[in-house]
């Protein structure tokens, strides 16, 4: 239903986007898109570049006067920080940094220079996806469902997380440069980048992505490439750096009996006659078998330290094939909090695919009521039941 495509490099002109499959009749605000944008950009540890940058969009086509035409959409954000063409074939890269694309990706391609490679998987990428990732939480929004993220570790930093609702965690993550919204962990984060940064290192994290206000149904059980679990899986993990993804807290399930770890399904009463279904755990993450459940969908990702550090790291010259160390480009000491808000873009992209996969509609207007329909239908009360403990 929908897709979209990126291009463009690290150091090139811009970076583009084509969107396809976004009803007609969607408010769109580039001003959103923006400040997006700039989440994305912000965060302690990040790098000069970020000091570089300054991401706009521009919307091309498929918007007019504000609204999605249902026609492709196309998104240009330019880089500052360019090389020239001529510039980069004088550069020859032959050194493959460790933790990078630069090797598997040359030797797929059969490229002799790496630099094409490290261009293109730069993870800068990622701003067109954080573009495209605005317009789906636009679209989710006109059906009640938001997708927020916080940071929940830093190197061996783990945070305290609250029991409030998700709105008060994204609120507290908003207001903290580390993402987090417990405050004496965001200062230990600090102070552990802070040491990474005097080591020439780098340090990873955990952060989490939450989906509120899903209804039962997106996705599906009958086909291994439509279960939503899987979809959003291979999305999150699809973000530079993201080594591990897990929904709800599955690792520590893993080591508890099956009586202990399944959210059990009550029924509750209003006034004489209304009832509806509830449950008090959202162990599942709000996934049951491919299948949103109706709960609020929970996925944590971890994230490895950044391979680019100002320590040089063991490689091989590919030109020579003797040893030779890497050379030091500026990058990120950490990108945690940046990197949880390209998962909430992901994650808000394939959310809107499988609603629109449910509920078609080249407007949002039959979108909106095909949703609204569906939703009178089914007996359930949503619930703000997020962390899935296991008590």
């Amino acid at each position: 239903m929908l897709r979209f495509l990126t291009a463009g490099e690290s150091h090139g002109p811009s970076l583009l986007g084509i969107v396809e499959g976004m009803p007609a009749g969607l408010s769109v605000s580039i001003q959103n898109i923006n400040t997006d944008l700039r989440r994305r950009q912000a965060g302690y540890g990040r790098g000069e570049r970020m000091r570089i940058e300054q991401d706009q969009v521009e919307i091309l086509s498929g918007v007019m006067d504000g609204m999605t035409t249902g026609a492709p959409i196309a998104l240009y954000i330019s880089n500052r920080d360019q090389r020239g063409r001529e510039d980069m074939a004088r550069l020859p890269m032959t050194v493959p940094r460790p933790g990078h694309a630069d090797l598997a990706g040359a030797i797929k391609y059969g490229q002799s220079d790496l630099l094409p490679v490290a261009e293109r998987a730069s993870a800068r990428e990622t701003a067109m996806r954080v573009a495209a990732g605005a317009l789906a939480k636009k679209l989710l929004a006109q059906c009640n469902i938001a997708v927020l993220s916080f940071v929940v570790g830093i190197g061996s930093v783990v945070a305290e997380i609250p029991n409030l609702p998700p709105k008060e965690w994204f609120r507290r993550a908003e207001s903290s440069d580390v993402r987090c919204p417990d405050p004496q962990a965001a200062q230990a984060m600090r102070s552990c980048i802070d040491e990474a940064r005097a080591r020439g290192d780098s340090v990873g994290g955990v952060f989490v992505v939450v989906a509120t206000g899903v209804f039962p149904g997106l996705g599906s059980h009958v086909h291994w490439d439509r279960r939503l679990d899987g979809r959003l899986a291979q999305a999150v993990v699809s973000i530079p750096g993201v080594k591990g993804v897990e929904i709800g807290p599955a690792f520590a399930i893993a080591r508890r009996w099956g009586t202990e770890v399944h959210d059990e399904i009550f029924v509750e009463t209003d006034g004489e006659t209304h009832k509806h279904l509830v449950r008090h755990t959202n162990r599942a993450g709000g996934l049951e078998g491919g299948v949103s459940n109706g709960e609020p969908i929970v996925i944590r990702a971890a994230m490895k330290p950044i391979p680019t550090t100002s320590t040089p790291m063991r490689s091989v010259d590919l030109a020579t094939m003797t040893p030779a160390q890497t050379d030091y480009v500026r990058a990120d000491v950490c990108a945690v909090p940046a990197a949880s808000v390209v998962g909430e873009a992901v994650v808000a992209w394939v959310l809107a695919d499988a609603l629109l996969e449910k509920f078609g509609g080249d407007s949002m207007a039959r979108t909106r009521r095909n949703v609204a329909r569906y939703v009178r239908s089914i007996p359930w009360k949503w619930t703000d039941t997020v962390l899935g403990t296991l008590s």
